[in-house]
């Protein structure tokens, strides 16, 4: 920092010169009696003041500027100390050097950062005699030394060898300004020069300390030229460095402009060695590769193009990228499976609670491929579920128990059939497709290699990306799969494909019949808990730095987060809610506070607030024309309220509840069968002219689509048709037909779940869904009465009650008599 900087503030409109002679005004303390002086003392560390120079000088103590405060209204001088260690905040009485100096303190300037700042002038050496007092601020007492002011002979010569080897300190060191040695040949007095060089020189402080400690002034010339000569020494070191560095830089620089000179040179006559030479490299990477035969002599045919080809041309790029890209994908390099069956179901458990269906089909692979090490065709797995069912991180865990690098290609959105094959090398900037590029990402020939979200493909002008995908995912065609921009034959069969879709509907069935399907059903409450305490609360407590306090949620925090914080088949939104929980326990322990060290139902609502999800609340009592239905959505099974009211009208049905085309469908169809039995039923056909039949299903702002639902709204429109009431505790799916027979739905172990989460009693299935009830957690199917149904008549004789609980609604009177 330049001296000058410490005085440049507003508020102060003094110079620097008027500044110094304020230092000039300060005299010095007279001595007493015995020759001493007793005055107010500041500590000084890192830093040495000398006699006779000017410096400036940062104040931090309250002691120190105590000290200066004093003497500046006593118009005296104070006393500055070395501390012999610096890193000391409060020096006792034998903390300081016993030679100090006497100094002159100039106006103080407040800094920004708080402290205070101010010019000092050295005037002379003192020896510490006694330290009178510490606090509030140091007081000594002091002895002056008086130093001799002539110079005989010996003592001229050696003031100028110092001044000589200054000299040449100030011509390598460039922090030294070149006006110190021309101040420097005006000085007469051998210990000012002494002091003079000594500040001037940038060395370390314990080594001005030293020379503050010699009150000789020959002796200190003699320590100062020592040191002057090994600072010089250092300095032509460095310059010498510099010079080399330097010259070396120039040397670089002029080849550069050569180098450039000659091959512009060399392109103008058609030879250039400097393209040999990478020529020869491009060579050498061909044949480390270990290519196989037609991708060995794609490359050298290419190599050849590429040697006729001047350096500068255009295409001579385009061929280069072309052999690197050969060069740099997996043609053979493959990692050893790890074929232990019980390392790879520990890595399954270890990383995925339950999953039992998808665990078993890893573990069969494996134990096939021990079997049969050189089986070549490889498993193409498509992993089938919710959102949050852990499909993707089971990929990753059935990688790391493989042993094999694992590699993920996100297909959602992917539009352009080129994502997939890759660009013709016509084109400018073209590159290989994803397929390709993930291979050489992934360095091996057979890594794990995951198509995200495979249901998520479109399609439009561009291509088709699925009809690209039919050749990567079939095992008799993917040994020599085709990129339009390599044109070579690339085999992918040793690549373990696993895919991952949230629904079938939406894969095309060439695909679809390629892929081996394994659904990841919906977890039910008890799985969610238990993955809860297992995976998700330890992975947060890390995560959000709070691992040390042994934070626990309650069972019945963790049931109250599942059932009124989430809504969802997967455990997603359940760690994000855990998160939310976790991060609030971390900000109060970082604010000091008291934090809970387990979390209770009742503080959930205080951490997250009210609830976001609310569970149906079924009938309190018997209800006519409502009927409770199973369906299925992406976030599981869900329980559906259906209403049906019959009034007076002109033989209309209205569905209401934003219903779809198939479900309308299926109200057309069981009406078909609630007609075709009017008798049975005791229903008077006048009833379908003369009354109007509602159907309503609750949360209209959902739509609701599907046959499933067919036995439900037979069920409620016979309810209510009928006057008999639906007993609340039933819940039912499937499909009907105009013959009354109940045919076979889908998502049958997730509506099950969802009926015993609202704590129905009895679920009517279609007896060609029993198949599908080994699925089932043993708990539900214990706690619930599955009945198989093959018709109607068995949903009535099971679901309705014998005895009518009201009067069923009929034309009026007056109608009828027309």
């Amino acid at each position: 920092m330049n001296q000058n900087d410490w005085f440049d503030d507003e508020e102060f409109d003094v110079s620097l010169s008027q500044r110094t002679e304020e230092l000039y005004s300060v005299p010095s303390h007279e001595t007493d009696a015995d020759g001493l002086i007793e005055a107010w003392a500041i500590p000084l560390r890192d830093m040495v003041i000398f006699p006779k120079m000017i410096s400036p000088i940062f104040v931090g103590r309250e002691s120190s500027l105590l000290a200066i405060q004093e003497a500046q209204r006593s118009n005296q001088t104070v006393i500055g100390l070395s501390q012999r260690d610096s890193e000391q905040n409060n020096p006792g009485r034998d903390d300081f050097l016993p030679i100090g100096v006497e100094m002159a303190i100039g106006r103080l300037l407040t800094l920004p950062e708080g402290a205070s700042s101010a010019l000092v002038q050295g005037r002379r050496r003192v020896e510490l005699v006694e330290v009178l007092q510490l606090t509030p601020f140091i007081r000594v007492r002091v002895r002056p030394i008086n130093e001799p002011t002539d110079a005989e002979r010996e003592m001229k010569a050696l003031m100028r060898s110092v001044i000589d080897s200054f000299e040449q300190a100030v011509h390598l060191d460039h922090s030294i300004p070149d006006e110190a040695h021309l101040y420097a040949l005006n000085i007469t007095e051998p210990g000012w020069l002494a002091d003079m060089i000594a500040s001037s020189l940038t060395i370390p402080a314990q080594e001005k300390q030293k020379l503050l400690l010699l009150p000789d002034p020959a002796t200190r010339l003699q320590q100062l030229n020592m040191l002057l000569a090994q600072l010089v020494d250092v300095l032509e070191l460095e310059d010498k460095i510099q010079s080399q560095v330097q010259s070396e830089m120039d040397r670089s620089q002029r080849e550069y402009y050569l180098r450039e000179q000659l091959k512009a040179i060399e392109t103008e006559l058609g030879e250039s060695d400097i393209w040999s030479g990478d020529l020869a490299e491009v060579h050498q990477n061909i044949e480390k590769a270990h290519l196989p035969k037609h991708a060995l002599a794609t490359a050298l045919k290419e190599l050849g193009r590429l040697k006729q080809l001047p350096p500068m041309a255009p295409e001579s790029g385009i061929i280069r990228a072309y052999i690197d890209w050969i060069t740099e994908l997996p043609w053979k390099n493959a990692t050893r499976d790890k074929l232990d069956v019980r390392h790879a179901a520990k890595v399954l458990d270890r990383d995925h609670y339950g999953l039992k269906k998808i665990k078993d089909r890893i573990l069969e692979y494996i134990a096939v491929k021990s079997l049969k090490p050189k089986k070549d065709r490889q498993p193409i797995l498509c992993f089938v579920g919710a959102p949050g069912t852990g499909k993707t991180s089971l990929g990753r865990s059935i990688a790391e128990a493989l042993g094999r690098e694992f590699v993920r290609v996100s297909l959602g959105g992917v539009r352009d059939v080129s994502e997939i094959r890759g660009h013709r090398r016509t084109y400018i900037g073209a590159l290989p497709g994803r397929i390709i590029q993930t291979m050489k990402r992934a360095g091996k020939i057979n890594p794990l290699f995951m198509l995200d979200e495979i249901d998520k493909l479109g399609a439009d002008f561009r291509g088709d990306p699925a009809a690209a995908l039919l050749e990567v995912l079939d095992p008799e065609q993917n040994n020599a799969f085709s990129d339009h921009y390599l044109e070579i034959d690339y085999d992918l069969s040793k690549v373990m494909f696993i895919t991952t879709a949230n629904s079938l509907y939406d894969i095309p069935d060439a695909l679809l019949d390629r892929m081996e399907v394994i659904e990841f059903p919906g977890y039910i409450e008890d799985e969610k808990l238990q993955i809860a305490e297992q995976y998700l609360i330890p992975r947060q407590l890390l995560e959000n730095g709070i691992d040390d306090i042994d934070l626990s949620f309650s069972s019945a925090a963790l049931k109250r987060l599942v059932r009124e914080y989430t809504d969802e088949a997967g455990v997603r939104n359940l760690e994000r809610e855990i998160g939310k929980v976790c991060r609030k326990v971390a900000r109060l322990k970082a604010e000091g506070k008291r934090y809970p060290q387990q979390i209770s139902a009742p503080a959930i609502e205080k951490l997250l607030g009210p609830p976001e999800y609310f569970l149906p609340d079924p009938e309190e009592n018997d209800e006519v024309g409502v009927a409770t239905g199973l369906a299925w959505t992406i976030n599981g099974g869900e329980t559906m309220t259906i209403e049906v009211a019959v009034l007076e009208g002109k033989g209309n049905v209205q569905i209401t509840g934003r219903v779809g085309e198939v479900m309308q469908e299926s109200v057309q169809a069981g009406l078909t069968y609630i007609k075709s039995r009017a008798a049975d039923f005791d229903i008077p056909l006048e009833v379908f002219d003369r009354m109007d039949i509602h159907l309503h299903m609750p949360e209209g702002a959902i739509p609701k689509d599907g046959p499933s639902a067919g036995i439900t709204l037979t069920t409620a429109m016979l309810s209510a048709l009928t006057g008999h009431p639906v007993y609340r505790d039933v819940s039912m799916t499937g499909e009907i037909t105009l013959r009354g027979r109940v045919l076979p739905v889908g998502g049958v172990r997730d509506k099950i779940i969802a009926a015993h989460r609202l704590g129905m009693k009895v679920v009517l299935l279609p007896e060609k869904n029993i198949k599908d009830l080994h699925e089932l957690p043993k708990q539900v199917r214990a706690e619930l009465k599955i009945i198989p149904i093959k018709h109607m008549d068995q949903v009535v004789e099971i679901a309705i009650a014998p005895e009518r609980a009201i009067d069923p609604p009929r034309p009026s009177k007056e109608e009828s008599d027309e």
